[in-house]
């Protein structure tokens, strides 16, 4: 995994706060309709609704995230469904209390 793909993704406040919401579905999205957001996912329209950005935006913010390998996003019909990678996340915080760790 591209460290430095992972770092970016952190380092905004929006991804962590998808992050955070996507931690606990059921609370945040749980009025999802189209499908279960544990289970299957939440809809990138009510991820860019819950942060209070244009759907251009949050699909961005999306797009790194995923590409850190932070979130896993699944397509059904017209609509984009997102969930966490908790492993990828263990991982990443794993490897960062290392480095911040490490003996020079």
């Amino acid at each position: 995994m591209d460290r430095s793909t992972q770092i970016k993704a952190m380092s905004s406040a929006p991804r962590l706060k998808i992050l955070r919401l996507l931690a606990d579905p059921q609370a945040h999205f749980g009025h999802q309709w189209s499908a279960d957001p544990v289970e299957f996912g939440v809809c990138m329209t009510m991820i860019a609704e819950a942060l209070e950005l244009a759907q251009p935006t949050a699909s961005r913010h999306v797009d790194l995230l995923k590409q850190a390998g932070f979130i896993t996003v699944r397509k059904h019909a017209k609509w984009s469904y997102c969930k966490r990678d908790e492993a990828a996340i263990r991982d990443y915080l794993n490897w960062l209390g290392t480095e911040l760790c490490a003996q020079a």
